[in-house]
């Protein structure tokens, strides 16, 4: 599968990402926040249930669930 995958700013220089099937825009409840294109199709298994590079667990559970995935926000 392909994702685009957006970042934006958190305190001491740390982003959070989202990932998103390259087909779909933004989700609306997070279209109010600054994110920023990090990654355009960015190919990644169909069954992958993680993004290490971006600090995304459950990939697949939250894309079923939500739509999207982001980076655990603490």
């Amino acid at each position: 599968m392909r994702l685009d995958i957006y970042r934006r700013a958190e305190s001491d220089g740390k982003f959070s990402y989202l990932a998103v099937p390259e087909t779909r825009n933004i989700p609306e409840e997070a279209t109010n926040t600054d994110w920023e294109v990090e990654a355009r199709a960015f190919e990644i298994e169909d069954n992958a249930d993680l993004l290490p590079d971006y600090e995304i667990d459950n990939l697949s559970g939250q894309l079923a669930e939500k739509g999207y995935a982001m980076t655990h926000v603490q």
